[in-house]
């Protein structure tokens, strides 16, 4: 019985394991504590498609051997330095995708160059990636509390009224916010599935998935797999792990927009320092290690991910309304996932 338990854990992986078993128990507690259900299915589908191209971002850092891309905020910032631009330029119509098009056209030279730079210093340091990542991260995170402020924007729905600098928060209703949430969105028991969000997710995992089938993808794969052997074989290791960061960082700041039009909200200076970290966690419970990941590892472990979280807040609330337990449990889920992938580094999860 033991064995047989140990063989399904290591088959299935034991994060993926604890949280689909906690996912099924607090959903259980939902439906006994009269939660709206069809409320929680429509924030679950959504989330999912918020996050699900961040956690994507995931995919080819890791297998092109520079491991879960900490940096993840390097894309993030030109992401949300494209959508800024197409704002001020006035490029964002409320017409069906125009501002949404326009935004990530704008964003990928700057996420093409920075990922380029940031593939070239990780290819000197080779054996510490993921811990000048995360000082990478955050290191820009904090050059831009200084961008924001002193970039020559002007239109006056992102400028604050008085003084110099962007605002916090910039309101896309009147650009592109929602606009892929609303795209053929249906209902079915009371939950909205967001039916363009949900295409565009599993149309950049099906380009994605091309992708690695092809002849530049399956050199990824073998430079993360065995550097030695890629090398021995005439695959130029070192050029494959900038083309993955800069595929990383190109996904990112396309990611940033699809969550920023579903969260309404354009979020600059300090908002963007720990978006790597629900990637990273996302990919993790999935079942990928630092090491080896795939397009499904992104798929499940963001619906765990954001699944667990929509689900066991309010009823953490509903249980304890006098105390803040609900953030409590999110940080243990998401820091405790990543402490623990992280002491797997020799293999897979």
């Amino acid at each position: 019985m033991i064995e047989k338990f140990r063989n399904i854990t290591n088959r299935i992986g034991l994060p993926r394991l604890i949280i689909t078993s906690l996912f099924i128990g607090v959903c259980i507690m939902a439906a006994l504590m009269k939660q709206d259900f069809g409320l929680l299915v429509s924030d679950v589908l959504r989330r999912f498609g918020m996050f699900g191209v961040l956690a994507l971002a995931m995919i080819p850092a890791i297998q092109c051997g520079t491991g879960p891309n900490f940096a993840l905020p390097i894309g993030i910032i030109c992401g949300l330095l494209g959508a800024l631009i197409a704002i001020e330029l006035g490029l964002t119509s409320p017409a069906m995708g125009y501002g949404l098009v326009s935004a990530v056209l704008i964003s990928l030279p700057f996420a093409v160059a920075t990922g380029l730079v940031y593939g070239m210093l990780l290819n000197r340091i080779k054996g510490s990636e993921m811990l000048v990542a995360t000082y990478t991260g955050f290191s820009i995170v904090s050059f831009m509390q200084i961008g924001w402020v002193t970039l020559p924007f002007r239109h006056p729905e992102m400028v604050w009224p008085i003084g110099r600098g962007l605002r916090v928060t910039i309101n896309l209703d009147t650009s592109y916010g929602q606009v892929l949430n609303d795209f053929m969105a249906f209902h079915v028991g009371g939950a909205k599935v967001p039916t363009g969000l949900l295409l565009f997710f599993f149309g950049s995992c099906f380009i994605i998935w091309l992708f690695s089938r092809s002849k530049a993808g399956t050199a990824l794969r073998a430079t993360g797999d065995n550097p030695r052997f890629a090398a021995a074989s005439g695959i130029n290791v070192d050029r494959n792990r900038i083309i993955g960061t800069i595929l990383s960082t190109v996904i990112g700041a396309v990611g940033i927009i699809i969550y920023s039009q579903s969260y309404g909200y354009l979020q600059l200076y300090l908002d963007p320092l720990y978006m790597a970290f629900p990637a990273v966690a996302a990919v993790l419970i999935g079942g990928a290690s630092t090491r080896k990941a795939k397009i499904s590892h992104a798929i499940i472990g963001v619906f765990l991910f954001q699944g667990i979280l929509v689900v066991a807040l309010p009823v953490a609330n509903q249980m304890f309304p006098e105390g803040n337990l609900s953030e409590v449990l999110r940080m243990i889920v998401q820091n405790g996932i990543i402490l623990y992938a992280l002491t797997k580094v020799g293999g897979e999860i």
